[in-house]
């Protein structure tokens, strides 16, 4: 097998031939670094690299394999970690200068986790300053001069240009969902509280989700089976029983899929190329999709968001507010200042709305597999200044649903555009094969027709 194919399996087939002895540790880390030395000068996608641990670390691999000793899921897999989360033998920065020097003592859950299971941790990832606006230096893969979205920017590009198969990123907002339109990969955000955020920068308990970056659903898949794991100094996880993510998306679902058509509140900034091509992926799946209108209350989601994110990132921030406010950008100290100035009624509301949404959400639930929905409003903006538009994720993080963007459209530039599908909380693995046989389907699609119009059941 040559470098390029090492670099090119995706993180499930790396695995397997990994643990079969197809390949060796050292030639997966040889495989990802030599893509790294290739094309990230450009890219930008590492804050932090270590090419003599990543060495230690897949020698301890492929000496464990040679004594033939227990191997884990992702024996040997390199992975890409976004700098909010905490590593005990890398610096975690939060892409802020406020925390240049920050050296953790221990892993987050989710490191630690992906730790046992044999992975390789082969560096951080560019985030955008404390995973909100202001954006690194991480260029799109696809053409440099476009934005790749944030706050996960650095996981969504290596993954793109193939320098690892899977990262870690995060979801407050939209920060995995429009990075992985834009990039052009597999990005997963799973129901709220079903990955621990342990060791992970707090910027809103009520919103902050673990994501996952992969080439294919089932390599997300396998990851976030990994990273399910019950943990009790996280207070939003459940000690439930957990489906097994991985074997439940590669089954066949019992019947093909129908999808709820929802353009939601933020449809007003989708654009034409967008909308048409979403038009015509709706219209090829005749018979099994049904245009969905969300009640008035749901133009409301916006705008709570906004209030719950802004108080939870003043109360987060304070220490950092108040001692380094002049390293902060402009946007930050506007997001901090909004937050410490809205009343704690508004902020009530805005928490209380969440549920009531969510629990209206699950008529279309009961009638669905899954909602179909943009990922963006469009192709990745021109222009390195901002990240993009969340606002096509914002519902479904402040629900706390589960949601995949998979890279089936392209835009008029030629950028790949994110179709995003949402689950019923807790239902992420049914939404997961769901997402897989979308995938697959992908190609078999005919020739475009309407889309039917319903408020209701299909």
């Amino acid at each position: 097998m040559t470098a390029q194919q090492d670099a090119d399996l995706t993180a499930a087939a790396l695995a397997v031939e990994l643990r079969n002895g197809g390949l060796s540790a050292r030639e997966a880390v040889d495989a990802s670094l030599r893509r790294i030395d290739a094309a990230d000068a450009e890219i930008g996608a590492w804050t932090f690299l270590d090419r003599a641990h990543a060495y230690r670390q897949a020698a301890t691999a492929d000496d464990a394999r040679n004594h033939r000793a227990p191997l884990g899921a992702l024996h040997g897999v390199p992975v890409g970690i976004k700098d909010i989360f905490d590593t005990a033998d890398m610096p975690t920065c939060n892409g802020s200068a406020i925390h240049a020097e920050r050296r953790p003592r221990q892993d987050a859950t989710a490191v630690a986790l992906l730790r046992q299971a044999g992975a390789i941790i082969l560096g951080k990832t560019v985030t955008t300053e404390f995973a909100l606006y202001s954006p690194g230096k991480t260029r799109n893969p696809h053409n440099p001069a476009h934005t790749p979205g944030g706050s996960s920017s650095g996981s969504a590009a290596a993954v793109a240009a193939g320098m690892v198969p899977v990262a870690l990123g995060s979801q407050t907002n939209g920060s995995v969902i429009r990075p992985a339109s834009f990039c052009g990969v597999v990005g997963y955000k799973p129901s709220h509280g079903a990955i621990s955020r342990t060791g992970v920068l707090t910027l809103s308990r009520r919103l902050d989700h673990v994501g996952v970056f992969g080439r294919t659903v089932e390599d997300v898949a396998l990851v976030a089976n990994i990273l399910g794991a019950y943990d009790t100094t996280d207070e939003d996880m459940r000690p439930t029983a957990r489906a097994n993510l991985q074997s439940t998306a590669m089954e066949e679902p019992p019947v093909a899929p129908h999808f709820a058509f929802v353009k939601t509140p933020a449809w007003s900034l989708a654009e034409p190329d967008m909308a048409e091509a979403f038009g015509e992926l709706c219209g090829a799946l005749t018979g099994r999709v049904i245009e969905v209108d969300l009640p008035p209350v749901f133009d409301g989601a916006l705008d709570a968001h906004k209030a719950v994110m802004a108080v939870e990132v003043a109360a987060n921030l304070a220490q950092e507010y108040r001692t380094g406010a002049v390293q902060m950008s402009a946007r930050l100290r506007d997001v901090i200042a909004h937050g410490r100035r809205l009343g704690a009624q508004e902020y009530l509301r805005a928490c209380a709305l969440a549920p009531y949404l969510e629990r209206s959400l699950d008529k279309i639930f009961n009638d669905c597999d899954a909602i179909i929905t943009p990922a963006a409003p469009g192709e990745a903006p021109k222009g390195l200044d901002s990240t993009g538009n969340p606002a096509f994720a914002t519902l479904w993080t402040l629900c706390g649903l589960p949601a995949i963007s998979l890279p089936l459209l392209q835009g008029k530039n030629g950028l790949p555009i994110g179709v995003q599908l949402v689950g019923r909380r807790g239902g992420d693995a049914r939404l997961l094969r769901t997402a897989r046989w979308l995938a697959r389907h992908i190609a078999e699609f005919d020739a475009p027709a309407p889309v039917k119009k319903s408020r209701g059941k299909k």
